[in-house]
């Protein structure tokens, strides 16, 4: 697999090498609407459960268009989780996958964390993959992680000096890392099922 420099360059390469490019401020603006969403919903208790998978759906959408290629941000991808993405099987999707993580965090918190990590792909899998259920989409990331679990990990580890000079900055630098990380993840995720590891299907 490709080195975690490798992966954060292509990355900031994608959206557009600095953090007042276009595209990083539309990816800013993508996960800021994603969050603002699942915060106004969160009084009812249950809300965030029921959207936190079409909007994360949405969010690799947008993600997976800038590591593929595609030259600017679309809003517009945000909401494809409510339109193309087959709203219920991505709300399953979404609402078991955080219930099984939390199951998980039972046995105490390195649990859960693992199994965060297990399940880290099936969104984009659901993505690519639209006749799949939720079922295949997490059996399918479970199986593709096995061996890189630590690898995403620490690729996700490499952003705390980023986060720690966000912080600094009054704390609002904390806002760009994350579509850098998101970034990264895309491309981890896409030198993962192109790469050496195949996806069943």
């Amino acid at each position: 697999m490709t080195s975690r420099p490798e992966l954060r360059a292509r990355a900031r390469q994608k959206l557009g090498g600095q953090i007042f490019a276009s595209n990083w401020l539309m990816a800013l603006l993508s996960i800021l609407i994603a969050s603002l969403i699942i915060s106004a919903v969160s009084f009812t208790g249950i809300g965030p459960l029921l959207l936190i998978g079409p909007l994360y759906f949405g969010l690799a959408a947008v993600f997976l268009s800038l590591a593929r290629g595609k030259e600017n941000v679309d809003l517009a991808d945000l909401f494809k989780g409510f339109t193309d993405g087959g709203f219920v099987r991505l709300l399953l999707l979404g609402l078991l996958q955080e219930i099984f993580i939390f199951l998980w965090s039972l046995l105490f918190l390195i649990p859960g964390i693992v199994k965060s990590y297990s399940y880290s792909q099936a969104i984009y899998l659901a993505y690519d993959n639209p006749d799949w259920d939720w079922k295949q989409c997490i059996d399918e990331s479970r199986r593709i992680m096995n061996g890189y679990k630590w690898k995403l990990f620490v690729l996700d580890l490499s952003f705390i000096g980023w986060y720690i000079v966000g912080m600094l900055a009054c704390g609002v630098g904390v806002l760009w890392v994350d579509p850098y990380r998101q970034a990264a993840r895309a491309e981890f995720y896409e030198e993962l099922v192109g790469g050496s590891v195949k996806v069943e299907g």
